[in-house]
């Protein structure tokens, strides 16, 4: 369950972010998370929720945004969606992908971020 563990991650910035800023609530957070991290948004969600709960930040808004794998080829100048099933060993080895017009190795160009992009706060 490593949602939680990057939700964690997460909750840690945004709270020394908002005391930083000396405030007094945590009013909502954005965050943009890649398909390829292959973290499930509804665990992100729950673990936050559970993290937050005694702090400036619970009941704050959690909009997350899912940022689709894209990949670039070097060798004919593809740059696309990447195409991948949901398969569970993703979850633990990084899978390679080939371009689907020559077949050559692809570099992922988008998709792998975990960001925290906005975070308003009341002070």
């Amino acid at each position: 369950m490593h949602e939680f563990s990057r939700a964690s991650q997460i909750v840690e910035a945004v709270l020394g972010e908002a005391e930083k800023q000396h405030a007094v609530k945590v009013i909502e957070v954005e965050l943009d998370i890649g398909d390829l991290t292959f973290l499930g948004i509804e665990q992100v969600r729950f673990s936050y929720e559970i993290l937050t709960d005694k702090t400036i930040a619970k009941n704050s808004k959690l909009k997350i945004n899912q940022i689709p794998g894209r990949g670039r080829c070097d060798s004919c100048g593809y740059d696309g969606q990447l195409s991948y099933l949901d398969d569970e060993q993703f979850h633990i080895i990084v899978p390679t992908f080939n371009c689907p017009q020559c077949g050559n190795p692809l570099s992922i160009s988008a998709g792998r971020e975990c960001v925290i992009k906005r975070i308003r706060i009341r002070k």
